[in-house]
């Protein structure tokens, strides 16, 4: 026997253990530069499938069905943001909690933000449960009934960013704590107020979030996020084209092809409940 021989290959076995850990991260996160966006597959939505969200224990539509102001849409399951008359549609399923999510968003944020600033498209937001289903908990509903009240004033997209800015781990469930998405909303000017802390602690909107869950899981989704432009499915690829900043832009940029940019941004009016 030669123990510095064992010795060595025990420290090969360490190291390729340690490099083998940090290539299954590098596999789960998606990497931005400063104008693509990472290849975003289909394994980046494990976990997520829609076919597992029938597990969730919040699919019952308890509670009152109290869309947040500026809701639209079929059954006011959609949160708008951007211009009313927009050349293009952007609807996006979301869930809070879904890893995914959050790499499309915090990937694609600051062109999604200028396109919208711009007038070129508006984005439709509903919102999806299904990680309580799949991991236990209740963040998914608490997250996205709070941002159901941050709606109410106005400020549904500076707290909706502020939340996947702020993501916990998919296994964690600190947005289960109605005390950790208030300390967020202190991160949105002006949204932490008594009528908001009152909506969260409440669960206002529980049965509205509920009843959107069920239209994404009856809707034929495959998993979130979903993200249809005008229709038609772009995630995680356009056809034969994979998603980047650079894509994102183009496809626009076609869709627009002779349009008017959107110029009608009516004021969400607070219910009376949150004014």
């Amino acid at each position: 026997m030669h123990p510095e021989r064992n010795k060595s290959a025990r420290e090969r076995l360490q190291q390729e253990r340690a490099r083998e850990k940090k290539r299954e991260k590098r596999r789960r996160t998606l990497i931005v530069s400063a104008a693509v966006v990472a290849v975003i597959g289909l394994a980046a939505v494990v976990g997520v499938i829609a076919a597992n969200a029938g597990k969730d224990d919040g699919d019952s539509e308890t509670g009152p069905l109290l869309a947040p102001s500026g809701a639209q849409g079929e059954d006011q399951l959609a949160i708008p943001v951007g211009a009313s008359d927009a050349p293009s549609t952007l609807t996006v399923w979301e869930d809070f909690r879904c890893p995914a999510c959050a790499q499309f968003e915090n990937g694609l944020r600051d062109t999604i933000h200028e396109l919208e600033q711009a007038g070129q498209i508006k984005i439709e937001y509903h919102l999806a449960t299904i990680i309580d289903g799949n991991m236990g908990g209740s963040g998914s509903l608490r997250a996205a009934n709070a941002a159901a009240c941050a709606q109410d004033v106005g400020k549904f997209a500076p707290y909706h960013d502020v939340l996947y800015q702020n993501q916990p781990p998919e296994t964690q469930d600190a947005f289960g704590e109605n005390s950790r998405l208030i300390e967020l909303a202190g991160k949105v000017e002006g949204l932490d107020t008594p009528a908001f802390r009152s909506c969260v602690e409440e669960g206002r909107h529980d049965g509205w979030v509920n009843k959107s869950n069920t239209a994404f899981q009856g809707g034929g989704f495959s998993g979130t996020p979903t993200v249809l432009l005008n229709g038609e499915p772009i995630f995680p690829k356009k056809g034969s084209e994979q998603i980047s900043v650079a894509n994102f832009k183009k496809w626009i940029a076609e869709a627009n092809q002779g349009k008017k940019p959107g110029t009608k941004r009516p004021t969400p009016t607070p219910t009376a409940a949150s004014s």
